[in-house]
């Protein structure tokens, strides 16, 4: 009975003292993350776990108000990206692109693509891998009903997702972003 409840405490001794290492691993990590990473991947996998969905998670969507255009919300969003001083660099139309390839009628479907040069550059500077993000995009897309919606990728993960991005790079990176939800929420409404 005595050598059970030996090896039963070396047992539960160990497991003390790997909990207690991995309590000082997991903070020892934490410690060299962006401190707004816990409240953004938390929001992120909320938003996962209501749509099993990563792609759900990682978009921001914004719906376009009845009565305005294809061409409104287009218009919509060049001017709001003139007013912020955010370049419009083009756009690719998909559903032509579909249509073409298929001979199909397809739903409305296109990508608008926009930049900040300086931030752009500092992107590039800081890593290659961010070159990836750019240029931001929002897209216009159609559903099945004629319903438009406006959607861009969430920024947060870039921004907030690991070790904090420099002062500057991380204080262009929020200006992008923030203008980028200023569009996709201006547009929607048909701002100008």
């Amino acid at each position: 009975m005595n050598i059970l409840r030996n090896i039963l405490a070396i047992i539960g001794a160990a497991a003390i003292i790997a909990g207690l290492a991995g309590f000082v691993a997991a903070q020892n990590f934490l410690g060299k993350l962006d401190p707004e990473a816990p409240a953004m991947y938390t929001e992120f996998a909320k938003r996962y776990m209501e749509n099993l969905d990563p792609a759900i998670a990682m978009v921001r969507k914004v719906r376009v108000e009845d009565g305005l255009s294809i061409d409104d919300v287009i218009d919509s969003m060049k001017s709001l990206a003139a007013g912020h001083n955010m370049l419009y660099v083009g756009d690719a139309p998909f559903s032509r692109q579909v249509e073409a390839v298929t001979g199909e009628p397809y739903r409305y479907v296109n990508f608008f693509s926009f930049c900040d040069v300086g931030v752009g550059a500092m992107m590039a500077d800081y890593h290659n891998a961010y070159t990836a993000f750019m240029p931001c995009r929002i897209a216009l897309v159609q559903d099945d009903d004629g319903t438009l919606w406006l959607q861009m990728m969430d920024l947060d993960m870039m921004i907030y997702g690991g070790k904090p991005l420099p002062p500057d790079l991380r204080e262009g990176a929020l200006w992008v972003s923030a203008t980028l939800n200023d569009i996709l929420e201006g547009a929607a409404r048909g701002d100008f």
